[in-house]
């Protein structure tokens, strides 16, 4: 088997542990891990982006499928509507304090793949970030996956500033490679 293959099925089973850890803690509160996804979302991203177009788009799923996760969300009063005062068909989500505390306990679940991830050094940590930052780029060029807020991706990044490897335009600063964005909140679309 290849180099290249072998890469993919590591990811894969990452993938696979992501997914069995998300099973569990959706399990526990009786919801979806789509669901789930959207509790942690919303709990740490800004009200432009707590709109059901955004969450489809951030999820790749159907405006219908994440209607539907929120509908059972809504119902169990873990999210509450503010309707837009120019469209009342439009609104954001925001958490309730039973959906807050869920989003919580449930952001944990990602810890069993972070304690692996610490047995790393800091250099092969670093290295491996910006390799799956560059996969994660080369995905969302080809259209395979969609909103990428990094800073590969973002106007404000320059790959190479008066000889500085990272350089972010907004922060006007060199950064170090653990300083790069994968969720930047002040991202700009290129």
């Amino acid at each position: 088997m290849d180099l290249n293959r072998k890469i993919v099925i590591s990811l894969e089973r990452i993938s696979q542990a992501f997914r069995v850890l998300l099973w569990n803690e959706s399990k526990q509160y009786g919801l979806s891990p789509i669901q789930i996804q959207i509790l942690n979302f919303l709990q740490t991203h800004s009200k432009e982006k707590r709109k059901i177009s955004y969450l489809a788009k951030e999820f790749d799923m159907t405006k219908a499928t994440i209607s539907d996760s929120v509908k059972v969300l809504f119902q169990k009063s873990f999210v509450e509507k503010e309707f837009e005062t120019n469209d009342s068909r439009s609104f954001i989500l925001h958490l309730t304090p039973e959906g807050e505390e869920i989003a919580r306990n449930t952001s944990l679940f990602v810890t069993e793949i972070e304690n692996s991830i610490d047995k790393l050094g800091q250099s092969e940590k670093e290295n491996l970030l910006l390799n799956l930052l560059g996969i994660i780029d080369s995905l969302n060029q080809s259209g395979v996956i969609s909103i990428q807020r990094m800073c590969f991706s973002c106007s404000n990044y320059l790959p190479d500033y008066n000889g500085n490897k990272h350089f972010c335009k907004l922060l006007n600063k060199k950064l170090n490679d653990p300083e790069l964005q994968v969720d930047c909140p002040e991202f700009e679309a290129k």
